[in-house]
């Protein structure tokens, strides 16, 4: 077995990703963000004896040399994410999610590393000019986060491009499924609902995303690590398919059979002008490339997703306040 390194893998996708690829057989060297705690995030609840937990940070270009020694395929997840607190630390954005970017591709260029899957975000479109989203969408850098990220994406292409290193931008829209931090509209929802909430604080509920459970995500990121053709490419993983916060919201209250009523929660809301208000994903280009589709409805995935939340060991995890 050839070693696949996996950064961020003690997140919400980066742990279902570990999963899903020891359940293929492969041996995985599973990168946490260090902390005194020796707290592994998600790694926690993973046991299985092709696993290997490493601790680190990915803001440092040496450690990023060592762990990608003897390494065929990496999996870059680790990134700084919420997009509230882009607008208050966006430094710290740069550095994680762009130099961090710039340090994995250095060190896997260094180390003859045979393939690199890159996480974008559908935040780098902004919100669309037209719809369904292709690969050609211009980018709008609509808060910190997403510049971040659009930075990231290019370094990475630039890797590709000046020294041919096999880069793939893969580019998930919105995430979603057991594990995903309640700073995201579908847990804050669920764990309000769960929590016996009468009224649920939401922000906008006007904007559109095009949601997709975990696993088909995992499964898009797998198909394109296999796919010589993606490489230099960006190449959306989405359903194809957009549904407004508000009919999220109630779609998930009538599974849940829950009669609660939103109230707006003025900190919840983005600035004017950071707001995307429209996600809808053309995944015309995974399919032609790897033959990818998404195989779970967005309620057969609410419907996995809410049962785990229900789980009171699972509901316990999240704090009743708002995540930035």
């Amino acid at each position: 077995m050839k070693t696949i390194l996996i950064t961020g893998a003690d997140g919400f996708i980066g742990s279902h990703l570990t999963e899903m690829l020891l359940a293929q057989g492969q041996k995985i060297k599973a990168l946490s963000y260090y902390n005194s705690f020796n707290y592994w995030g998600w790694l926690d609840d993973i046991k299985h004896p092709d696993l290997e937990v490493i601790t680190g940070d990915v803001r440092d270009p040496h450690f990023c040399k060592h762990i990608t020694k003897d390494v065929e395929t990496i999996f870059h997840l680790a990134a700084l994410i919420a997009i509230p607190y882009s607008y208050v630390a966006p430094d710290s954005y740069i550095d994680t999610n762009v130099k961090g970017t710039l340090n994995i591709c250095q060190a896997a260029k260094e180390n003859n590393v045979k393939k690199i899957i890159i996480t974008s975000t559908s935040e780098v479109y902004g919100t669309a000019q037209y719809v369904p989203i292709d690969e050609k969408h211009p980018k709008q850098p609509q808060s910190p986060y997403s510049a971040s990220k659009i930075g990231a994406d290019m370094m990475a292409l630039s890797f590709f491009n000046s020294f041919e290193l096999p880069v793939v931008i893969a580019r998930p829209f919105n995430t979603y499924g057991p594990r995903q931090s309640a700073r995201a509209i579908i847990p804050t929802i669920i764990t309000q609902i769960a929590n016996g909430k009468k009224e649920i604080k939401l922000g906008d509920l006007s904007p559109t995303r095009d949601f997709n459970y975990v696993k088909d995500t995992c499964n898009g990121f797998i198909k394109l690590a296999n796919c010589e053709k993606a490489v230099g490419q960006e190449i959306n993983i989405s359903s194809n398919y957009e549904i407004s916060m508000r009919d999220t919201l109630e779609l998930i209250a009538k599974i849940m059979k829950s009669d609660v009523k939103f109230v707006e929660d003025t900190q919840r809301l983005r600035p004017k002008n950071s707001e995307v208000f429209r996600l809808w994903g053309d995944n015309t280009k995974i399919k032609i490339l790897t033959g990818f589709a998404p195989e779970y409805s967005i309620e057969q995935g609410l419907t996995e997703t809410i049962e785990w939340f229900l789980n009171p060991d699972n509901l316990k995890k999240y704090k009743d306040i708002y995540n930035v």
